[in-house]
C-alpha cells in the first residue's frame, strides 16, 4: 500500500513559499484528475513554520533546533509507515525536510544498508562550518553522511548550534558516501566539491545523462547501489530547468526537461530495492506561470504513483 506523507516545513528555505507546494499540487490535481487524492490521502506532519516569525538564533544553522523537532516529526511518521509495511510518498516543503526521511528510514531499519538517489541540482553537502548563507536546507545529505567538513571550515558556529549540528547527524552514520548518486548536479560550492571529490561520489550530470539515455543512468546507479538493502529517491524540482517553471526556491538554468524527468522517476519507481520517495521544493509563490511548477510536479507524482501501483501490484482506484 502507498501511503503519502505531507511535511510542509520551509523552516531552511531562505526563500518563503513552499509551505505551500502541497496545496499546488493538490490544486493542479483538481484540472488533471480530480479524484486522485481521494485514494492517497496525505498523512501530515506537524510543522513549526511559526518559527519563522523569529529572527534565527544562529547565522550559520539557520532555526538549527526546529529543524531538530523537525527530523523526529518526519522520522516518526515515515519509521512507522515503513514498520506498517506501506510504502512512503513524502512530498515535502523544502529539502532540509529529506535528512528527516533518512532518519525515519534508518529508524525503522537500523541493520538495514540505504541507499540515497539525490536528484537536484544542488548537492545539499554543506554544514554550519561551510555554509555561506546558514540556510538548513543546503545540508540535508551532510547529515545523512555525518560530514561536518571542517576541511573546508569558514565559519565558528555557537555551542548551541552545534549541539543541534549532533543531533540532526545520529550515531551512527546514516549513509555511507560510497552510497550516494546525485543525478542532475550543476550548482556545487568548494566545499561540497571538496566532500564529493574525497569520498569519490558518484555525480550523474544533465549531458551525461542525454548522451547515455535514462535506463543507462538507472541501470548505473542500481549498479553503484547493488550492495544496498534499500534505496531513497529524493527529487528536488530545482533538477527540471527553470524554462518549465520558476516555482521553487533556487533554480538553475540547464536541466531536465519534465519528460526527462518523469522518466527517471518512473524508471527508479520500477525498481525491487526502492522503497521510499520524495518530492520537494516546490513553492508556487515564486512561479510566474501561474500554477506552473504545482501541474508539473503533481504530473511527476501522477505517473510515478502509477508505476508504483504496477510494481507493488496494487489495483488502481483513481
Amino acid at each position: 500500500m502507498l501511503q503519502l506523507i505531507t511535511a510542509m516545513s520551509e523552516l531552511g528555505a531562505g526563500t518563503r513559499g513552499s509551505s505551500l507546494g502541497y496545496a499546488a499540487i493538490r490544486g493542479a490535481s483538481f484540472h488533471i484528475q480530480p479524484k486522485f487524492f481521494r485514494s492517497l490521502a496525505p498523512r501530515k506532519v506537524q510543522t513549526n513554520n511559526a518559527l519563522l516569525y523569529r529572527h534565527p538564533e544562529s547565522p550559520y544553522g539557520k532555526r538549527i533546533r526546529g529543524i531538530v523537532r523537525m527530523y523526529r516529526r518526519i522520522s516518526a511518521v515515515v519509521a512507522e509507515t515503513l514498520d506498517d509495511g506501506q510504502f512512503p510518498i513524502v512530498i515535502s516543503g523544502d529539502h532540509s525536510n529529506a535528512g528527516g526521511t533518512i532518519a525515519g528510514i534508518k529508524q525503522a531499519f537500523p541493520l538495514s544498508r540505504l541507499g540515497v538517489v539525490w536528484i537536484d541540482a544542488h548537492a545539499d553537502l554543506h554544514s554550519p562550518y561551510t555554509s555561506p548563507s546558514g540556510n538548513m536546507h543546503g545540508m540535508p545529505l551532510a547529515t545523512a553522511i555525518g560530514a561536518d567538513n571542517v576541511a573546508c571550515k569558514i565559519n565558528d558556529p555557537s555551542p548551541v548550534t552545534v549541539d543541534a549540528w549532533q543531533k540532526l547527524k545520529g550515531h551512527p552514520q546514516r549513509v555511507k558516501p560510497s552510497d550516494v548518486a546525485f543525478i542532475g548536479l550543476r550548482s556545487t560550492e568548494t566545499p561540497e566539491d571538496h566532500l564529493i571529490a574525497q569520498h569519490d561520489m558518484r555525480v550523474h550530470r544533465v549531458p551525461e545523462v542525454r548522451q547515455k539515455g535514462l535506463t543507462a543512468i538507472v541501470e548505473a546507479v542500481m549498479e553503484q547501489l547493488t550492495h544496498c538493502d534499500m534505496v531513497y529517491v529524493s527529487f528536488d524540482v530545482d533538477s527540471m530547468d527553470p524554462s518549465i517553471s520558476e516555482g521553487t526556491g533556487t533554480p538553475v538554468e540547464g536541466g531536465f526537461t519534465l519528460e526527462e524527468a518523469r522518466g527517471l522517476l518512473e524508471l527508479f519507481a520500477d525498481q525491487p530495492k526502492v522503497m521510499c520517495m520524495e518530492f520537494t521544493e516546490i513553492n508556487p509563490l515564486l512561479d510566474k506561470g501561474g500554477n506552473a511548477m504545482g501541474t508539473a510536479a503533481f504530473t511527476l507524482l501522477q505517473s510515478t504513483v502509477y508505476r508504483l501501483q504496477e510494481r507493488l501490484g496494487l489495483r488502481g482506484s483513481f
